[in-house]
């Protein structure tokens, strides 16, 4: 399979668009065989989207019915009514709505997680909570650079842009903007690079394809990012390393070794404690590895084939 399928499930909370009162729709990308019982969910970082995972997913499809969400406020999802609730308990209940729906279609019976940087703290929620109702127990989970300690500078580094959008007379100059501000994520080449950045951007006037371009999500998920507290931001931590060490998955935690976000004596930690993590590192890449290049996107397939 060469593209995915979209699909959207309808969840609790309003969404911004008129007649949005009784649910918000999240959009999510389906490759492989949809009634393949072995499901892998996909989720990126905070203001990317499903389509991050292009690469690994035509990997895995032949093996397993690979899942990437577009979480809400990005790419095909709604906005929400309440920029507030731009926040990871509301984006883990969409992911309850929509594991629900796709067991619905075709019972699952083995669910693995792929979470990266934002996806990966979703993931703490899900696989590390007892009594949710999943369809099957997390039963691997790749944590991509990210765990219960988030350093405030790069949250800080990150603020810099978020929600910042510009207007861009082409994709190309989309993706130079880009890459401006993600030279962490590691070598790319071009190609690579404008493949990653090909939906990320929406028209700016709706309609109009060949008009200028604006980044695909709400500039607002940045007002509750904004809002926190390098205290608030501390006092998280005893509750996500309570989720971490409840996780009975099979865990792998991937670190780029220049990562600002995930230190290196964290990632040491979550080998030592929980669900003790592989650790496997890559060189010359900060936060956060792609899963493009071929060395990231294996070790991630052999894990969880």
């Amino acid at each position: 399979m060469t593209a995915p399928v979209l699909h959207h499930v309808v969840c609790p909370g309003p969404a911004a668009a008129p007649g949005g009162a009784d649910g918000h729709r999240m959009a999510y990308w389906q490759w492989g065989d949809t009634g393949n019982p072995h499901v892998v969910v996909c989720v990126h970082g905070l203001s990317r989207q499903g389509r991050d995972f292009d690469a690994l997913a035509r990997m895995l499809a032949p093996h397993m019915r690979v899942v990437c969400p577009d979480v809400v406020g990005r790419g095909r999802s709604d906005w929400l009514a309440d920029a507030a609730h731009y926040q990871i308990p509301v984006y883990a209940a969409d992911m309850l709505a929509m594991l629900a729906q796709l067991q619905a279609q075709s019972p699952i019976t083995q669910l693995d997680w792929v979470g990266t940087s934002m996806g990966g703290l979703i993931g703490l929620v899900v696989a590390g909570q007892a009594g949710l109702p999943l369809p099957a127990p997390v039963r691997r989970l790749v944590l991509n650079d990210v765990g219960p300690v988030v350093q405030w500078d790069a949250l800080q580094r990150i603020g810099t842009y978020l929600g910042k959008s510009g207007t861009y007379a082409s994709l190309e100059q989309a993706a130079a903007a880009m890459w401006a501000v993600s030279t962490g994520f590691g070598p790319h080449t071009p190609q690579q690079w404008l493949d990653l950045s090909r939906h990320m951007v929406r028209p700016a006037v709706a309609g109009a394809p060949e008009g200028p371009l604006v980044l695909h999500y709400d500039p607002r998920i940045a007002e509750p990012f904004g809002a926190l507290t390098q205290q608030a931001a501390e006092q998280g931590e005893a509750m996500l390393w309570q989720l971490y060490d409840r996780i009975e998955a099979d865990t792998l935690l991937l670190r780029g070794a220049d990562s600002d976000l995930l230190t290196r004596a964290t990632a040491e930690q979550m080998v030592l404690r929980g669900p003790r993590a592989r650790l496997l590192e890559f060189a010359g890449v900060g936060h956060a590895p792609t899963l493009v290049a071929d060395d990231q996107r294996q070790a991630v397939v052999e894990f969880l084939t």
